[in-house]
């Protein structure tokens, strides 16, 4: 238990859920005083929390940063009550509390925002927000509740449809009613748990800024999750990084760098990515342009899911030596476009062509015109989870020399290429003979960049390559992605992540309905021009149809 020492006020006895009555209430109103001490969580015998300690003043956005796995998820469940540490304690305004279950810490002031939605999507907006609230009692005077909310929504920046449903909803409109439904309910101490990820940077500067002028009117306090610096050096003001389940860094936002963070969370020192996502001025690369595009698509269209055109029309082309980045809010065309440029999805009309050869995305073509991809959901899309490490290393090559000969297929030689791979793409697994299946995310992604790496590359089309990984795993994936576009391949990067797109690519683009709507290099980039294009803020632009050599100049 943490000393008497440590706070002022005797301890609040534990709770069960169903007497409500008893439940502890708030000493007061607006932002909370919130501390751990030394609190543990453990898994089985995995340590998820090892005597963390922290303190986060009221009316102050305060940032978890680390990697996955470091314990950030597991700490801000057990401040809202969906786990039970067995040591250290939680304080709330210098008083430990033993919060119990969700329904404690709602209580207690206590709401959390989640990466997921969880919204009711049948339901209409003002029945989400009454619903978040416990007023949807059997008989609602609905007359009274929409002036209630109607009021309620005139207070907050947000302006949302009452009667819209969410599935009427942009991605980021559904982002703000997830925010809107703690809201109302006057949280002292709101979690937000990446709370920008389906965002437009707009949206995202919109909800983080008007959280923060929450929090700097003294109405709640903001524990933020997010794995991206430029939120962190924008909008909180204290930060603490999590390595392995142990606080590892406190301190004023003001007095580090993106640089000493990241330090903090992988335990080394950081690298060229880190100081190109702090802003610091690219290397300039030089584009080999003179034979042509080595991937030129023109006039792509193809079907969706539902039976309409999800790519309506599309044209680019990508240079060798360059990284060309696709932008856009997830839904706008750009998986059905890397399904159809890899060969998951029939095309409905338009040509695409590597090297300026026709390409339909054979096997043999693959071969032949050296066109890798580092699909989306690796372990879904681009192996078979059942197979071993060494088995989905050969699925590109394992009927050609060296790998087969004669007819005959040489497993030796499959686990020894294997080996020799894993140990230099750092994949941790117990053998080269596992199931993939059972590798973590990052090391399935590892893997897959082994095989697809691997010798000349012409084309790499790559797909939120680092969706879900730690940060160890990102800054090794971007590097071997400059490390393609340095040896003069042609690299195509869709990726929902604007600040990876400015960090690696020369020229971006952005999908919006199917479309190209914009274009832009990298350098010159603006934030804010990128995101109303991603947002559907400006009619489509006709796409340039520049010549390799003037796209590079």
């Amino acid at each position: 238990m943490v000393p008497s020492s440590f706070f002022a006020a005797p301890a609040v006895p534990a709770v069960h859920p169903a007497w409500i009555t008893r439940l502890p209430k708030p000493l007061s109103t607006g932002a909370m005083a919130l501390e751990t001490y030394e609190l543990t969580k453990h898994f089985g015998a995995f340590t998820a929390l090892d005597r963390v300690t922290i303190k986060v003043a009221p009316g102050t956005v305060h940032a978890l940063l680390g990697e996955n796995g470091a314990g950030k998820s597991t700490l801000v469940k057990c401040i809202a009550g969906f786990h039970r540490a067995e040591a250290g304690a939680i304080l709330t305004d210098a008083r430990e509390q033993d919060i119990a279950n969700p329904v404690v810490a709602r209580s207690l002031g206590i709401g959390m925002v989640y990466q997921h939605f969880t919204l009711a999507p049948g339901m209409t907006v003002a029945e989400n927000l009454l619903l978040a609230g416990g007023r949807a009692t059997a008989i609602i005077d609905w007359k009274a509740r929409r002036a209630e909310l109607e009021e309620f929504l005139a207070r907050t920046p947000f302006r949302l449809d009452l009667d819209a449903r969410p599935s009427e909803l942009a991605a980021g409109e559904k982002q703000k009613l997830e925010l809107l439904k703690q809201l109302y309910l006057k949280p002292r101490l709101l979690i937000l748990d990446e709370p920008t990820s389906v965002l437009t940077p707009q949206e995202a500067d919109e909800v983080l800024g008007h959280v923060r002028a929450f929090a700097q009117a003294g109405e709640c306090t903001v524990l933020l999750i997010t794995h991206k610096f430029r939120e962190v050096t924008a909008y909180a003001d204290s930060v603490t990084v999590l390595r392995r389940g142990r606080a590892v860094h406190h301190g004023a936002v003001a007095d580090t760098t993106p640089a000493a963070l990241a330090q903090a969370m992988v335990g080394e020192a950081a690298d060229t990515a880190l100081a190109e996502e702090a802003g610091t001025a690219r290397a300039a690369v030089s584009r080999r342009v003179n034979g042509g595009p080595a991937l030129e698509v023109d006039g792509l269209s193809v079907m969706g899911d539902r039976g309409a055109l999800a790519v309506r029309d599309l044209s680019l082309a990508v240079s060798p030596g360059e990284i060309l980045g696709v932008a856009g809010v997830s839904g706008n065309g750009q998986r059905e476009l890397v399904e159809a440029l890899v060969g998951q999805r029939p095309r409905a009309g338009g040509r695409v062509r590597v090297m300026n050869q026709a390409y339909a995305a054979t096997r043999a073509e693959n071969h032949h015109l050296k066109v890798r991809s580092l699909p989306e959901e690796p372990l879904r899309n681009a192996c078979v989870g059942e197979l071993s490490v060494a088995e989905n290393m050969a699925l590109r090559d394992f009927d050609r020399p060296p790998l087969a000969r004669g007819g005959t297929l040489r497993f030796a030689v499959w686990r020894a290429r294997a080996r020799e791979w894993i140990a230099a793409y750092g994949v941790k697994t117990r053998s080269e003979d596992a199931p993939i299946s059972s590798l973590s995310g990052g090391n399935v992604q590892r893997a897959v960049l082994a095989r697809e790496l691997d010798g000349d590359i012409n084309v790499l089309v790559a797909a939120n390559p680092v969706f879900g990984l730690d940060f160890a795993a990102v800054k090794e994936i971007h590097t071997r992605l400059r490390g393609v576009r340095d040896r003069g391949g042609a690299v195509l990067l869709i990726s929902e992540d604007l600040d990876e797109l400015l960090s690696l690519a020369d020229r971006i683009v952005v999908m919006s309905e199917g479309r190209i709507a914009y274009e832009t290099d990298a350098a010159s980039a603006e934030r804010h021009v990128l995101g109303a294009h991603m947002g559907g803020g400006h009619h489509h632009e006709p796409h340039p149809s520049a010549a390799p050599t003037e796209l590079a100049s």
